[in-house]
């Protein structure tokens, strides 16, 4: 529908040639609540101006949200050209998020819209993120996940002690599952006293 409105060039037409105007989208999603998530902002618009002039066309901008929750620390959802942070893990490492998260986000919407569906740290999304952001292409971060971590409950096997999440343990005490141990494959058994 978007599409439409703002008349954005396809990947196929893009590939035969067929140049469309493309109208640029403001950041106006997203509210920054804090002078972090403005430089959040900020970035994305100076990534996507460095993307532009690398590929000399310009790019529909991303709605922008800081609502991810969990371990990651960004998604990009392709289809509908948005970005999601996680606000906690960007208070925690703001360098990171700026040096590498934005541009490994940016990098797979600019993926979708350059070569379609392509795999999602495939050798295009590697290319730009070397070719364009001069980032080394990473498909996990190493960012301390404690404070996001949630709730976890300690189980053992005949290897030794293992924790499990809360929902795989609500799983467990509801009887919809059972975990076995990668290594001795025993059926791991709840640490706690019933």
């Amino acid at each position: 529908m978007l599409k439409n409105l703002f008349n954005f060039t396809s990947p196929k037409q893009a590939a035969l040639g067929r140049p469309k105007a493309i109208a640029k989208v403001a950041l106006t999603s997203c509210q920054a609540k804090s002078a972090l998530q403005q430089q959040i902002l900020d970035k994305i618009e100076s990534d996507y101006q460095h993307a532009e002039h690398h590929f000399n066309r310009q790019f529909p901008r991303p709605v922008v949200q800081f609502s991810l929750r969990g371990k990651s620390a960004g998604t990009a959802h392709l289809q509908t050209n948005r970005l999601r942070f996680n606000p906690v893990l960007l208070a925690e490492n703001p360098n990171v998020f700026l040096t590498e998260v934005v541009p490994h986000e940016i990098s797979h919407l600019l993926c979708y819209q350059l070569f379609g569906r392509v795999k999602p740290h495939g050798k295009e999304w590697q290319s730009i993120m070397v070719s364009t952001f001069n980032v080394v292409p990473k498909t996990t971060h190493q960012l301390n996940i404690q404070s996001v971590s949630g709730q976890q409950f300690d189980y053992f096997c005949g290897c030794g002690n293992t924790t499990l999440s809360i929902r795989r343990h609500n799983r467990v005490v509801r009887g919809q599952t059972q975990y076995r141990c990668r290594r001795c494959q025993q059926t791991l058994q709840s640490a706690q006293k019933n």
